[in-house]
C-alpha cells in the first residue's frame, strides 16, 4: 500500500495574511532573506530589526498569500498595485519564497495563482523579477504563462558578487 503525499494538494491551504499572522510572516520572510539572500532586495540584518509592529503593518497595507502546511507556515508571495495614475494598470509580484522542504508539492504554483486571481480586480498585467540563474523558479513562472521581457545586468549585489535579474510579464487582459 502506498503511503499518502505528506505535500498533497490537500494538505495546503492558501490565503491572504493578515496582521495577525505578523509572527509566521516575521520568521519565514526572515528565513528567505537568510536562505536565499541573492534573490531578494532586501537584507535579513535590516528586516530582523524591525519589530513586528512593522510586519503586521506591511500585511495590513499590502496583499501577502501564505500557504499553510497544516498550521506551518510554508510559503510566501506578496502583490501590490503600482501607484500613480499612468501604471496603476501594473501590479507586482514579489517576495516569493517556498521552504526548501515543500519546493517540490506545487507549492509554489499554488502562491503564483492567488496573486494571479487577486490582482485580477485590480490590474491588466503582473510583473516580476526573478535572478537569472532561478531556473526552477523561471520554468514555474512559464507554465503559468509569465513570459521574459528583459534582463537587468548586475540588479543585485549579494556578498561581493552581482546577480542579473530577468523581467516577467503576465498579461491578465487583452
Amino acid at each position: 500500500m502506498m503511503k499518502p503525499d505528506p505535500m498533497s494538494d490537500q494538505t495546503i491551504a492558501v490565503r491572504r495574511l493578515t496582521s495577525q499572522d505578523a509572527v509566521l510572516y516575521r520568521a519565514l520572510r526572515l528565513e528567505a532573506l537568510q536562505n536565499n539572500p541573492e534573490a531578494f532586495g532586501s537584507i535579513h540584518s535590516a528586516e530582523n530589526g524591525r519589530p513586528i509592529a512593522w510586519f503586521a503593518e506591511r500585511l495590513d497595507r499590502t496583499a501577502v498569500f501564505g500557504a499553510f502546511r497544516d498550521s506551518a507556515l510554508v510559503g510566501l508571495a506578496g502583490f501590490h498595485v503600482q501607484e500613480g495614475p499612468k501604471v496603476a494598470h501594473k501590479g507586482r509580484l514579489w517576495g516569493m519564497y517556498v521552504r526548501p522542504d515543500a519546493r517540490k508539492g506545487r507549492i509554489g504554483t499554488k502562491l503564483v495563482e492567488a496573486v494571479i486571481d487577486h490582482g485580477r480586480q485590480s490590474v491588466e498585467l503582473i510583473q516580476l523579477t526573478v535572478v537569472s540563474e532561478n531556473k526552477p523558479a523561471r520554468a514555474l513562472y512559464e507554465s503559468l504563462g509569465f513570459s521574459e521581457y528583459g534582463l537587468e545586468k548586475n540588479a543585485l549585489k549579494q556578498g561581493g558578487r552581482y546577480f542579473d535579474e530577468v523581467l516577467m510579464v503576465k498579461r491578465l487582459s487583452v
